[in-house]
């Protein structure tokens, strides 16, 4: 069983070492962080993605765009920060890395109780400087909750919608409901 605990470790062997790990870790500013190291994520955690995931597929294989659900590492450009988004969305031109992307248009995170802090403040603070990011979302997994973050010239718009409410998917072309989000879950 591997250490859950923060590791440093240079980029280029983070790099080296990603594609053998037996679990996700993400990198930032020199440290190593396993995701989900001794377990793996909530039924609710993971219907909440499958339900963002599915209502959104058909609009992005239209759009040409290109969805994942948390195994696609994000590369954040200019910083030694690599992240597993639990949604990500990418309507850029693909990059020809097989690994990565580092042009997306919308992230989602849905909370853990292990990763709501990070989720919150260190990732907003990392994914709002993508300069092709126009809509990051953080998702309450024990409530009908969702943080909007959109982007609006150089400012961020923050939505806090709870119960019911709509977010403006720009890249896309469509809204996301929480009812969508929700669906089957709570």
């Amino acid at each position: 069983m591997s250490d859950p605990a923060p590791r440093a470790m240079s980029v280029e062997e983070y790099l080296a070492t990603e594609e053998k790990s037996p679990y996700k870790r993400e990198y930032v500013g020199g440290f190593v962080y396993p995701l989900h190291a001794q377990a793996g994520a909530s039924k609710r955690h993971t219907l909440i993605g499958t339900n963002i995931l599915g209502t959104l597929y058909t609009d992005a294989l239209k759009a040409g765009c290109r969805l994942y659900q948390s195994d696609m590492k994000l590369v954040i450009e200019n910083s030694t920060s690599f992240f597993y988004p639990d949604v990500m969305l990418v309507c850029s031109p693909d990059d020809g890395n097989p690994y990565a992307e580092s042009a997306p248009c919308l992230l989602v995170e849905v909370l853990s109780e292990s990763t709501a802090s990070h989720d919150r403040f260190g990732k907003y603070g990392m994914y709002t400087a993508i300069p092709s990011l126009e809509t990051y979302l953080i998702v309450e997994q024990h409530s009908r909750r969702v943080y909007a973050y959109r982007r609006h010239g150089q400012d961020w718009k923050l939505s806090d919608l709870e119960g019911t409410g709509e977010v403006e998917l720009p890249c896309l072309g469509r809204r996301l409901t929480l009812d969508e989000i929700y669906r089957g879950v709570l």
